[in-house]
């Protein structure tokens, strides 16, 4: 199988990359539209402000290729906002691939919101033999709504998307390389389908 990581300059992709490992699994890192296309699972991360990422995707082209993927994809945390319409992070344009805007959480909570959350409401083959109220790790001051989209839900100050999905993209707002034995369950769920 041949999986890729997106290297477009905005992910923590070595500690992806280990998780693949402890899977059993090689990842490669790459920006290349050919090996791209030619992979089996492509990963989408994302660590950092939407704006200058997405600037970093559009010089690439990559904002371009991604949405018109056909393998399973799956973004994660910055990865996966950026394939929403929209972010109030700098009002940035997003890749429309998930019909949700991403917004700010109040000013009522702590941002970012840093550690241990529960999931709930879970769908889709991607949470294969996960608990409901399983604990994952979560960073992020910005959150996509609940939507139709929308395959696992956590909550901080309101009810929001954990985790989207549509045809075959795939979005966690966790880490699943940081959430331990639940995320490489997710990992292995997203590699096996």
């Amino acid at each position: 199988m041949k999986i890729v990581i997106i290297n477009y300059g905005a992910g923590n992709i070595q500690s992806i990359k280990f998780a693949i490992k402890r899977l059993g699994f090689e990842a490669v890192l790459t920006d290349n539209v050919d090996d791209i296309l030619a992979a089996d699972k492509v990963i989408f991360p994302g660590v950092g402000e939407a704006s200058s990422a997405m600037s970093k995707l559009r010089a690439s082209g990559l904002d371009t290729l991604i949405p018109t993927l056909k393998q399973p994809v799956l973004g994660i945390c910055l990865g996966m906002q950026l394939m929403c319409n929209a972010s109030e992070e700098g009002k940035t344009r997003g890749l429309g691939i998930f019909n949700v805007d991403v917004v700010k959480f109040s000013n009522k909570v702590k941002v970012p919101q840093i550690g241990w959350n529960e999931i709930s409401n879970l769908k889709t083959n991607l949470f294969n033999k996960v608990k409901e109220k399983s604990h994952i790790y979560m960073v992020h001051s910005f959150y996509a709504p609940v939507t139709n989209e929308t395959i696992a839900t956590s909550n901080y100050d309101v009810d929001y998307s954990a985790a989207l999905q549509k045809n075959n993209f795939y979005g966690t707002q966790f880490h699943p390389e940081k959430s331990s034995e639940v995320g490489e369950q997710i990992l292995m769920n997203f590699l096996e389908m």
